[in-house]
């Protein structure tokens, strides 16, 4: 944290992050893309604990927060702090949706969506890659 207690953005060239991710992580934290429903390590995940940036490391999600929205990817109902993410309009792939973005790195995260009769105490659901984030575990 910097002395205003925000995170320091993390600026790096595309083939810094070639080096430091996966093919797949790079493709959808630094190319928007979408990993495939039902595939990530995180959907059915039920260990306490922080969801961080896989590609800076900041913290995003808390597992208090996880639900099953049973959409085929990690969801969540609100962010570990509203300053964490960024929110965008995205009008791609024929849709309007809202982006979810790393405050900290500009990351991909997956999308936002709001006032659909979600169960949660926010009406959203943060549906998000599990490749583009890192559970830490709580210690017990």
């Amino acid at each position: 944290m910097d002395s205003t207690g925000q995170s320091p953005k993390v600026t790096k060239s595309e083939q810094e992050w070639r080096e430091q991710l996966s093919p797949d992580e790079y493709a959808v934290l630094r190319q928007a893309a979408t990993e495939p429903a039902w595939a990530g390590e995180y959907v059915d995940t039920k260990t306490q604990g922080v969801y961080t940036c896989r590609a800076c490391g900041t913290e995003l999600f808390r597992s208090e927060t996880k639900f099953e929205s049973h959409c085929g990817w990690p969801s969540f109902y609100d962010p570990a702090d509203t300053d964490a993410v960024i929110l965008r309009a995205d009008n791609s792939m024929g849709m309007r949706r809202t982006e979810v973005l790393c405050a900290t790195c500009h990351g991909h995260l997956g999308h936002v969506f709001e006032g659909e009769g979600f169960s949660t105490p926010t009406d959203q659901r943060y549906c998000i890659n599990s490749i583009a984030v890192r559970l830490e575990p709580a210690e017990s």
